[in-house]
């Protein structure tokens, strides 16, 4: 049957104690939005609707970003989530099929959980996401007859019995679209907060003869994250995940508390990464590389056998081919590092192509910046660029050219050359020592 994604993203998020909306605050590099909208991805929607209402705009730009197909809706003034999935209507217009409401704040929903509760539709009109809580307090409680869900209660309607079950309701639900918006239309706001919860629908489709049920998950797959500390929780869970998952695909990680994953990090296994290394979003690491520790990567690519760091940084649209050596101190950005090329001390290659088999001396710099424009310099296969070059772009060294230490190369080199651009050195015999005595003197006198 297909499936619509509505994802509610429109909570102001003020006890995060930021005017930033709560769903764009970042989780393992990424806005808490797109976890939920890559949580919701296994269903293989055929609609997705996200919800938006405090910042608007810059939520919009991150949904499109994430999901560019879809469609965003604004729930204007918030009146509670029956009202947020009543927003997504014409966004559904002309859909048959169910619906999945999840959140914009909700970031650990696994596959498996959403395909389970996609597939007890099969079961009940109804179907909710529940979990056993550690501490219920806070969370609306389902109220079961066996599998049968009667109704869900928010703990400040709750009475004292009712607030002893543990069965708590994560918010996630499916149900056919057509009926969900209907239920969701018939919610009232007759609560302690005045406002029309989509907890409602359960009670309403059981007074209708219709069938609800539960689907249990673990509590942390639940986890919302209204504040700054459980933004920080959120991060130390991420990453625990992250870590178990990298060594069980075969990675080597000597020091794994100490490393840092993206969402998206992709790590063949026999790869290693050593301490203290930081991933940004988009990177790629193929087996048999080793990231050393201290470096920091994001937006790049790094080929099988390659070596990085320590104390690199890879910034975005570098790619590393095969067998390459990025040493201490280098960075490099937007540049196409050719099989087996060495650029191992003190470094910076930007916006540039450096040939297989180049070396790179130690203090190079690629000029590549006017103050206005990028220009893109090029370096040969089997160059040898000589310690302390400046290579201002657009330069182009041809293969197997090389460049004298301490050059300033300002015209294209051709294959086979050697560049040598630089003062003539003078050497002034026992300048030094009278210049140091004038000094010397000069402070003395100032006292």
């Amino acid at each position: 049957m297909p499936t619509a994604l509505i994802v509610l993203a429109a909570g102001k998020g003020t006890r995060m104690d930021s005017n930033l909306p709560k769903v764009l605050h970042r989780l393992a590099g990424a806005p808490l939005l797109w976890h939920a909208l890559r949580a919701g991805a296994a269903l293989e929607p055929d609609r997705t609707v996200v919800v938006v209402g405090h910042g608007a705009e810059a939520v919009t730009a991150a949904a499109r970003e994430a999901v560019p197909e879809a469609a965003v809706v604004d729930q204007g003034t918030p009146r509670g989530t029956a009202h947020a999935v009543l927003a997504a209507a014409p966004a559904l217009a002309g859909f048959s099929g169910d619906a999945v409401v999840l959140y914009g704040d909700t970031p650990f929903l696994s596959d498996e959980t959403l395909q389970a509760l996609k597939a007890a539709r099969a079961r009940a009109d109804v179907v909710v996401l529940g979990f056993e809580a550690g501490d219920p307090a806070g969370y609306g409680r389902l109220l079961m007859d066996g599998e049968r869900l009667l109704r869900i209660v928010e703990e400040k309607d709750a009475d004292p019995a009712e607030r002893a079950i543990r069965l708590c309701n994560s918010g996630v639900l499916c149900a056919e679209a057509g009926l969900l918006l209907d239920l969701a239309g018939a919610v009232g706001s007759d609560n302690a907060a005045g406002e029309f919860y989509l907890t409602d629908i359960v009670a309403i489709a059981r007074a209708r003869g219709l069938e609800a049920t539960v689907i249990r998950c673990p509590e942390e797959e639940t986890l919302g994250i209204n504040t700054r500390a459980e933004l920080a929780a959120a991060e130390t869970a991420f990453q625990r995940r992250a870590r178990a998952a990298a060594i069980a695909q075969g990675v080597q990680l000597p020091g794994p508390e100490t490393v840092f994953f993206a969402f998206d990090t992709a790590v063949g296994g026999g790869a290693t990464v050593e301490p203290f290394v930081v991933f940004g979003p988009g990177v790629t690491v193929e087996t048999g590389a080793t990231v050393r520790s201290f470096s920091h990567l994001e937006g790049c690519h790094v080929s099988r056998g390659a070596t990085v760091g320590p104390f690199a940084r890879l910034r975005p649209g570098a790619e590393l081919a095969e067998e390459v050596h990025i040493g201490n101190f280098v960075e490099i950005k937007n540049a196409l590092v050719g099989e087996g090329a060495k650029i191992n001390h003190l470094s910076y290659v930007g916006d540039a192509s450096v040939g297989a088999a180049s070396n790179i001396g130690a203090g190079t710099i690629t000029c590549n910046y006017d103050g206005v424009f990028k220009h893109r310099p090029e370096i040969g296969a089997g160059a040898f660029i000589g310690s302390a070059t400046m290579l201002v772009a657009p330069v182009r060294l041809g293969d197997g050219a090389m460049t004298g230490s301490g050059s300033v190369i300002t015209e294209d080199v051709p294959a086979g050359a050697l560049a040598i651009s630089r003062a003539r050195q003078v050497t002034k015999p026992g300048l030094a020592a009278r210049l140091m005595d004038r000094l010397r003197a000069a402070r003395a006198r100032r006292g």
